[in-house]
């Protein structure tokens, strides 16, 4: 498992010698306007739940998505959040060699190592802002019998349109393509982008409900795909893998389908307009380059003598956590990513990266 995911905010509380509860943390990639208004108050309510088995098989929480998502329950499995299904692959598709598209989520390639698969990065360009070349991954996907692909990206927020990314899985119909879509509920009109109904015998989607739902701590996510991967996939799910509470949480959100479809929108209207007022902070910036970016969080590069951990050390002093991409293969120490946040934190946060820089 990767050293450096976003989110640390224990560590860093201890080291402060402050609660976890004071760190404003822009390195965790969740909703920036909170959870579902309800759910908090609907799960201490539930909690009398832990003391029974939950479904084995979240049959229910299956159900509820699958419904609302218009797909067969029977190509639908849940996990104890995407990364569950992540390091599953690898050995129930028997991958021999994968071909990564990066920069990007170091567990695809922490689940090949495990499980004594090769694999190969395509690094996107940093000149083209990390936009991928549906071309340049045709002519790299030769001997490769999986391919990852997060769309939209972690960490570059760049997103592939699903006609391009369509083409190319139905042009390789021996290849896995798993793509992760753990971030497109953030994305303008993400719903007729994402291929959740695409139906392909080749294809594997990721659906994350930690993200939108910015409930990571439950741990709960979904993978949809064809009977026949699922029928490989199903002996590597451990029995119970979902517990109680998640499996409620499911249940709550699915059965709030209105309210739901409010709160996204609200969601994504929030995001394209802070977004875009947080970059035009820095447009005149020489230090400073941020990306192009269709989610909630965006990348950076700083340029000159300024370091990724270096901006991170400050930061932290003011009990701000952001990330440091250095680790990410294909990025330098001079990367970051932050995550948005309020209006009032955005422009805080925005304005000591700008302190730092001067």
């Amino acid at each position: 498992m990767i050293i450096g995911h976003g989110g640390n905010i224990y560590q860093i509380a201890s080291k402060l010698g402050c609660a976890p509860s004071e760190i404003i943390d822009m390195s965790s990639n969740v909703n920036p306007l909170g959870t579902m208004p309800g759910l908090i108050n609907f799960l201490g309510d539930s909690m009398a739940e832990i003391t029974t088995l939950p479904e084995a098989d979240s049959s229910g929480a299956v159900a509820a998505f699958a419904d609302r998502y218009n797909i067969d329950p029977e190509l639908v499995i849940a996990g104890n959040g995407t990364t569950q299904f992540i390091y599953s692959i690898p050995l129930a598709l028997n991958t021999k060699k994968a071909l990564i598209l990066g920069p990007t989520y170091s567990d695809y390639a922490d689940a090949c190592k495990m499980h004594n698969a090769d694999y190969t990065y395509l690094i996107t360009e940093e000149s083209e802002s990390f936009e991928p070349d549906i071309n340049k991954i045709e002519e790299n996907i030769s001997g490769c019998d999986t391919i990852f692909i997060c769309n939209p990206n972690n960490p570059t927020g760049a997103l592939i349109p699903s006609s391009n990314l369509e083409s190319l899985c139905r042009s390789h119909p021996d290849i896995f393509f798993i793509i992760d879509e753990s971030y497109m509920p953030f994305v303008k009109s993400g719903e007729k982008i994402s291929m959740i109904r695409i139906g392909l015998p080749n294809v594997i989607i990721l659906n994350s409900m930690s993200k939108i739902f910015k409930i990571p701590g439950l741990r709960i996510g979904f993978l949809i795909s064809s009977k026949n991967i699922i029928k490989k996939l199903e002996p590597f799910m451990l029995p119970w893998s979902v517990n109680s509470i998640a499996q409620a949480a499911v249940l709550y959100l699915m059965e709030k389908g209105d309210e739901v479809d409010v709160f996204i929108k609200e969601t994504r209207d929030f995001i394209e307009i802070e977004r875009e007022i947080f970059i035009s902070k820095f447009e005149n910036i020489s230090s400073i380059k941020l990306f192009p970016s269709t989610t909630t969080f965006i990348l950076a590069r700083l340029f000159g003598n300024y370091k990724a951990q270096n901006i991170c050390s400050y930061m932290s002093q003011y009990k701000i956590l952001i990330r440091d991409c250095s680790n990410f293969r294909g990025l330098s120490d001079n990367f970051i990513r932050i995550s948005l946040k309020t209006r009032d934190i955005n422009m805080m946060v925005a304005d000591k990266i700008l302190s730092f820089l001067s």
